[in-house]
């Protein structure tokens, strides 16, 4: 009788100090989903899958990417925000987040907010890139705007999805400039981009990365680049700015997110591989041939880009009236 009491102490013992030596295994100790919230084959979901190659080499653990498209990246950043603040589930997310959550919230319809991430670290700086299909008698946005002026056919521009940047970049181009083009949404860069060399959407645009290749081949005319300046891929193409359009100047950008409340100590292990894999030789190459910059930011310095963004984009969501389906 003894010997089975002293058995069954020792089981109850082990079963006792398991869930406290599994607590206190070091982070990571199983597979970590990044949640990128549009389709495959668009410039977010493939740096994406780049950052999760070397993040699963330098943490030991699987980084497996899921894409979660749909309401212009609502869908998959509500599904992160949603999740277990551990560590497990990040998001990859790109400047549309400024604008659809903004957009959410300015119609009292906001599941989530930057409030509810902990932002992680910028992981690449990507410009807009604004493009045509190539048969449009048109080199640049400002001869685009001329055409649209005179022609008597119907114009199409597409986006990522109603209440995307591009969304709002057709609509403030729509607004400055007096013309008339109908929004044809999609689930992401990829189809955008392959409607507009089909030549079945007149007008797009993304970051470069979806376009770079097409627009260097003729597939696809570029109009102008988003930023502040020219992109050193494409030094022929003006700016918005030098085409007399600085409202629809913004930021291109990636970036990693957390669910809000996910220990500090976890954040900063995964800001420490980000920043480490954007110094990778190999990691540098990739994005240099698809024009994105690598980055690797401080989480404060992510939060700062993306709540300045939301309160540029702001006024202009309001008057438009942009709505994310």
């Amino acid at each position: 009788m003894s010997v089975l009491r002293n058995l069954a102490a020792t089981l109850f013992a082990g079963l006792a100090l398991a869930p406290v030596s599994l607590a206190a295994q070091p982070f990571p100790n199983r597979t970590i989903t990044v949640v990128v919230p549009f389709p495959a084959g668009g410039t977010t979901d493939l740096l994406a899958r780049i950052f999760a190659q070397k993040m699963s080499e330098a943490l030991g653990q699987s980084v497996v990417v899921e894409n979660v498209g749909g309401g212009g990246g609502s869908i998959g950043a509500d599904k992160v925000a949603k999740a277990e603040p551990d560590g497990y589930t990040l998001m990859f997310h790109n400047i549309t987040f400024s604008t659809t959550t903004t957009a959410l919230q300015v119609a009292g319809r906001a599941k989530h907010g930057l409030e509810d991430f902990a932002p992680v670290s910028l992981g690449a700086n990507v410009p807009l890139l604004l493009v045509a299909k190539k048969s449009m008698p048109a080199n640049n946005l400002k001869e685009f705007v001329a055409f649209a002026k005179q022609t008597t056919e119907p114009l199409f521009y597409g986006s990522t999805g109603p209440g995307s940047i591009m969304n709002l970049a057709g609509e403030v181009l729509k607004r400055d400039a007096a013309i008339k083009m109908d929004h044809v949404p999609f689930r992401g860069a990829a189809p955008l981009i392959q409607e507009v060399i089909a030549e079945r959407i007149h007008f797009g645009g993304d970051q470069m990365s979806s376009s770079l290749q097409h627009a260097r081949s003729g597939a696809l005319k570029s109009m102008a680049v988003m930023g502040v300046a020219r992109a050193p891929e494409l030094p022929d193409v003006p700016t918005v700015r030098e085409m007399g359009y600085p409202n629809i100047e913004l930021r291109g950008w990636n970036g990693f997110f957390a669910p809000a409340r996910t220990p500090e100590s976890v954040v900063t292990r995964l800001h420490q591989e980000i920043a480490a894999a954007v110094k990778h030789p190999d990691v540098q190459r990739r994005f240099a041939e698809v024009g994105a910059e690598p980055v690797g930011s401080t989480p404060t310095e992510l939060y700062d880009v993306v709540r300045d963004q939301m309160d540029k984009v702001r006024p202009m969501v309001a008057e438009l009236k942009l709505v994310v389906q």
